[in-house]
């Protein structure tokens, strides 16, 4: 591991074989950019990070991967936006997407393999989640591959709800003249979901598994009740496919969620998001999980080229 600067920040930079993996993991554990350089000398972006980022916000960057918790999306109480309701039954703040994104880590460990960065709860957080807990992010960089261990130990007395996630920005399309239509993804999901605006989920037909990227019904759905623990996605001819995998092992938690989104119909990425389960899932309680206490559990995934 070395050390380099972008935009006049101290970026952590690691390069394993052919990949090389830039993070910053003071700032919100986030993972900027992943690249491969190619035989012939050409640079391959995987995971997408803009040139001129504002290292200044960097939450409110469209690129690397933001870490989702304690909860995924938009968290509601009694229709009541960026609000949830505690175990106990007090309502409190919620962040879109929680605020691990934006919140300050330490680094517990660096290695030539990866890091673990431990979040440092601001006196917001505390409020919005006021437990005894150390969440932990742990990423370890392979040549074609990489993990994300998304760890919370329950320090408490009372069980510790949680659902967390990813929200992977991969650079698409990825070829030199290609566009979306080019590329598809194959998403072995049983259901489809969408948010409401009062936080509820609605139900939305699926038909088959394997859809166009050029497609606007793509975005922003929820796909839940996975069959299988992996997401394919890549050209149509197959070739130079991508994998992101939920869990350590080929069984899949029943609601664990891929979101997929973008902004634009010409942004340079699209998101494929694994998530814990569907947002809001403290009121509803679809994909919500519990750390019994004095226990720690971990939400793994990783991400490889075939």
């Amino acid at each position: 591991m070395e050390t380099i600067q972008i935009n006049g920040r101290d970026i952590a930079k690691w390069t394993v074989g052919a990949s090389t993996f830039l993070a910053w993991p003071e700032a919100g554990a986030r993972l900027l950019n992943w690249h491969l350089t190619l035989a012939d000398g050409t640079v391959r972006d995987v995971v997408y990070w803009p040139e001129d980022a504002d290292m200044g916000n960097v939450a409110k960057v469209r690129g690397g991967n933001p870490i989702l918790f304690p909860f995924c999306g938009r968290s509601f109480n009694d229709g009541e936006i960026f609000m949830w309701k505690d175990p106990d039954g007090v309502v409190r703040p919620m962040p879109m997407h929680g605020f691990a994104r934006d919140g300050k880590f330490r680094i517990e460990d660096v290695s030539d393999a990866g890091f673990v960065a431990v979040l440092e709860p601001s006196e917001a957080a505390k409020k919005a989640y006021p437990f005894d807990y150390e969440f932990s992010v742990r990423y370890r960089f392979s040549e074609l591959s990489f993990t994300v261990d998304l760890i919370l130990a329950n320090n408490g007395k009372k069980p510790l709800p949680w659902s967390a996630g990813h929200h992977f920005y991969f650079q698409l399309p990825w070829h030199a003249g290609a566009q979306r239509k080019d590329y598809r993804i194959r998403i072995p999901a049983k259901k489809a979901v969408r948010q409401n605006p009062d936080g509820t989920l609605q139900a939305e037909k699926l038909e088959g598994d394997t859809f166009s990227f050029d497609d606007p019904a793509l975005s922003d759905r929820i796909h839940a009740k996975l069959k299988e623990n992996s997401v394919t996605f890549g050209p149509r001819s197959g070739e130079e496919d991508m994998r992101v995998s939920i869990g350590a092992g080929p069984g899949v938690p029943p609601w664990a969620s891929v979101v997929t989104w973008t902004e634009k119909a010409d942004s340079p990425f699209y998101c494929v998001e694994p998530w814990m389960g569907p947002p809001n899932a403290a009121e509803h309680k679809n994909g919500l999980h519990y750390v019994e206490p004095g226990k720690t559990e971990a939400f793994t995934v990783e991400v490889s080229l075939f």
